[in-house]
């Protein structure tokens, strides 16, 4: 979901990758909750960490890394070598979430949005102070 949202935010100034330290299956409920605000992420692909390092801009390194791994799951958040800036933006992780559909779905939608406000907000800030971007 944030991929897609700083994509689609700010992606003339920055282009998002998304990975985990272990990829698995694309989160259905995160697909309906962004196909509900008009985003669809049902052809993206989970992709491990390592792979994503080994296709970016290795000699430079990223300008920026930002993880959005839970506090209870932090000590297991990636590391990129050489990155200018990273960032931890904790969000709690639609797939553990537990309950009914609706009520993960709910959950969902909740997660969403947090990540769209902080994205937005990061994105506000980011273009004010790097009008060259």
């Amino acid at each position: 979901m944030a991929e897609a949202f700083l994509n689609e935010i700010c992606g003339n100034h920055f282009e998002a990758r998304s990975a985990g330290l272990e990829p698995g299956k694309l989160n259905l409920l995160a697909v309906e909750a962004m196909r509900e605000i008009g985003i669809d992420i049902s052809h993206k692909q989970t992709q491990s960490v390592f792979d994503v390092f080994k296709s970016g801009p290795a000699a430079a390194g990223f300008a920026y890394v930002i993880t959005v791994c839970d506090e209870s799951g932090a000590e297991r958040c990636p590391i990129f070598p050489g990155a200018t800036m990273q960032l931890h933006w904790s969000f709690p992780d639609p797939a553990a979430l537990t309950g009914t559909r609706e009520e993960r779905l709910a959950g969902t939608r909740k997660i969403r949005d947090q990540i769209r406000a902080r994205i937005e907000m990061w994105c506000d800030e980011m273009c004010a102070v790097e009008p060259g971007r």
